[in-house]
Parts: C-alpha cells; sequence; structure tokens
C-alpha cells in the first residue's frame, strides 16, 4: 500500500523510572551470564507498582500532543493503543487514555492486540485514517508492562515501555512544510506499508494465566525471521528501493541478536541499524519496541532520511513502512527536551533485592 502526503506530525515516548541490570537478573536466577551475552541486552526497564500500559500511554501521548504544531488536540478524531498488557480484560483502555488527555468525545477508538505489532498496526491504520481524509489527525500508541516468568529466558527482555505518533495529512512531500499554516507540518512521510500475516503459533497466553508460553527455539527462523523477511522484501519491491537505498533500517527488537542478523540476511549495514538498538538499555518493550526503536532513530536523523522500518507480532505477522524524513523534525526537534536517549539516561538502576521485590509485587 503506497500512500500519499501523509506521514507523523508529531511523536512522544515514555519509559519507566527505572531499570534492572542483566547480570542482576543473571544473579537472581542462579545462572551465569552466557544467555545475557548472546541477547546482547544490558539492562531492562522494569515498571513500578503503579505504572501500566494505561499510565505508559498517557505519559508518551501527552508529549506527542506538547510537540504538535498546526493542529489543536481536538482535531485528532482516532485513538488506537496496541499492546498485549491491557489492563482490562473487558474494558478498553483508549477511554481512560482519551480522557486524560483531553481528547474530544467524538473519536474513533480501540484497543489492538496483535502480540509486538499491535503498535505498528495502530501506526498503519491511523496513516490509513487521515490518507482518506476522514480526519486531520489521528493518534497511534503502542504501549506495554511485559510479563516473564521468573527464571525464563524472557526474563532477561521483558520490559515496559510507550511510544506515541500523532499522524496527519498535508503538506510538500518534498520538503515537508506547508502553505497553510493549518495544516499539520509532517516531520516523516510515510511513503509505503505492507503487512503480512500467517497462524504460527510461537507464542501465546491463555486467558487467566500470569505467563505467556513460547516455544523457544521455534520463535526464530519459522516464526520472526520468516515474517520480517516476507514484508521486507515485499515493501522494497512495492517502493523499487533497495537496502543500500536507505540511511537507517528498524527491525523488531524481541533482543539486540534477531535484528542485527535479520537486517545482514536483509543486505543491511550495521551502521543503517545501530541507532536504532535501544533495547540493549530498555529490553523488548513488546507493543512499543519497533515504535520506540523508531523514535530513536527520529530523534537523529536529518532531513530527508530514508528509514526502512519492520515489526513483528508473534502468532505471527509483520508490518513494514517506508518513511522519508523533512526538514521540519530537524527545525522543530531543536526545541525539544525529553528526547528517548534523556529519558535512558535518567533511568534509576535497582539493585537484585529491590528487584526481586518490586518483581514478586506485580508478577513480572
Amino acid at each position: 500500500m503506497q500512500l500519499h502526503n501523509t506521514g507523523i506530525i508529531a511523536y512522544g515516548t515514555a519509559l519507566p523510572a527505572q531499570k534492572v541490570l542483566s547480570t542482576s537478573i543473571a544473579e537472581s536466577q542462579g545462572k551465569d551470564q552466557a544467555l545475557m551475552k548472546s541477547l546482547g541486552v544490558w539492562s531492562k526497564t522494569v515498571p513500578g507498582a503503579d505504572e501500566d500500559a494505561i499510565t505508559l500511554a498517557t505519559k508518551a501521548a501527552h508529549l506527542a500532543l506538547s510537540r504538535l504544531q498546526g493542529v489543536d488536540r481536538q482535531a485528532v478524531g482516532a485513538l488506537f493503543i496496541g499492546s498485549e498488557s491491557h489492563p482490562y480484560a473487558v474494558k478498553p483502555s483508549g477511554t481512560v487514555v482519551k480522557e486524560a488527555l483531553g481528547l474530544s468525545d467524538h473519536l474513533s477508538l480501540a484497543d489492538l492486540q496483535f502480540a509486538c505489532k499491535a503498535g505498528s498496526q495502530a501506526l498503519q491504520i491511523c496513516s490509513a485514517y487521515t490518507q482518506a481524509g476522514l480526519m486531520p489527525a489521528a493518534l497511534a500508541i503502542g504501549a506495554d508492562t511485559a510479563q516473564a516468568r521468573p527464571g525464563d529466558a524472557l526474563e532477561y527482555t521483558a520490559a515496559a515501555g510507550a511510544a506515541a505518533f500523532i499522524l496527519g495529512h498535508g503538506g510538500d512531500a518534498a520538503s515537508g512544510q506547508t502553505n497553510d499554516s493549518s495544516q499539520p507540518k509532517i516531520l516523516a512521510h510515510i511513503l509505503a506499508s505492507h503487512s503480512v500475516a500467517t497462524d504460527t503459533p510461537d507464542f501465546w497466553r491463555k486467558p487467566k494465566a500470569d505467563y505467556p508460553e513460547h516455544f523457544g527455539r521455534f520463535t526464530g527462523e519459522p516464526a520472526y525471521f520468516k515474517h520480517v523477511s516476507m514484508a521486507t522484501r515485499a515493501i522494497l519491491e512495492e517502493v523499487g528501493l533497495q537496502a543500500s537505498d536507505f540511511n537507517y533500517c528498524v527491525f523488531h527488537t524481541p533482543n539486540a541478536k534477531f535484528p542485527e542478523l535479520i537486517a545482514k540476511q536483509l543486505g543491511f549495514s550495521e551502521a543503517q541499524l545501530a541507532p536504532s538498538l535501544v533495547v540493549r538499555e530498555v529490553g523488548n518493550t513488546y507493543a512499543a519496541a519497533s515504535l520506540l526503536a523508531l523514535a530513536a532513530v527520529l530523534d537523529q536523523a536529518p532531513a530527508g532520511a530514508k528509514i526502512l522500518m519492520c515489526s513483528y507480532g508473534s502468532g505471527a505477522g509483520a508490518d513494514a513502512f517506508v518513511l522519508e524524513t523533512t526538514a521540519e523534525l530537524v527545525q522543530q526537534r531543536q526545541g525539544w527536551s525529553q528526547l528517548l536517549q534523556t529519558q535512558i539516561a535518567a533511568l534509576k538502576t535497582l539493585d537484585i533485592t529491590r528487584y526481586q521485590q518490586v518483581r514478586n509485587s506485580h508478577g513480572h
């Protein structure tokens, strides 16, 4: 699906206040550090007792709205939140977030669930809404407080975070500028999107289960690598580009190892991938992971940079996007605080005793 003159007009990110080192997790499990080193994740965020997906989604969206120019927040006509840790089984997270943000009552709204690609699916839906001219702006959020059974390999990576993107339509596709000051000013055009899905049960959680289950190594080749490769190759063919045409690539980050391997398989370099690998410091934030990685790239990308992003969701599927940054991004970014790297630098490190107390208090 190729899009025209639609894209990101604001974005924001949110992390919990604390993290734990992977060495502390290994110590708490009574295991050596071999697995930790193979995953390439040095620390992960840990949500507080009062932090859930709604809390983090609201915080990220509030930052995005504070950066929004050319459109009033009352013009945001859609809100989609992707997560696999919505606090309620029946009751939308979105209605709570909507009230906290002061958005209009006249709103298309739904919670989404497709494992780790629910956030990118929200991005795709909001792009389509604005592309169709149904509304001036739409808000897509990926937010999670991921669960992992103590002692499981997932404990090294299951983390918490959120990213919010506001999509709009308008502006000059070449420069990102608009002639009408009331129109959105696009920071990054979404040029195309492509999705794939198959029934591949690599990761799941049944109703009332405290923790997810997974098929271990099965989550790699027939799941992550197959779907990310399929979606990426399809979108490259659709837009007539190859890996060398991009400045950056972003692949879903269940760890640092998987995106490094798939980037190499698809012809992308370490330099193209490196800016997106915030997973090393924050862990796998599930539905927020690809969006946080994209935000990390946008926080430093120059004007005219081409970005390939491909998310992955267990079960299984992938969403691929081609984006191009504008001069407006560079101009607006000069006045921003709370860039993602600033938020990462502010994380406080829990010692092993405190980590175990926090983990046991809310089942993480």
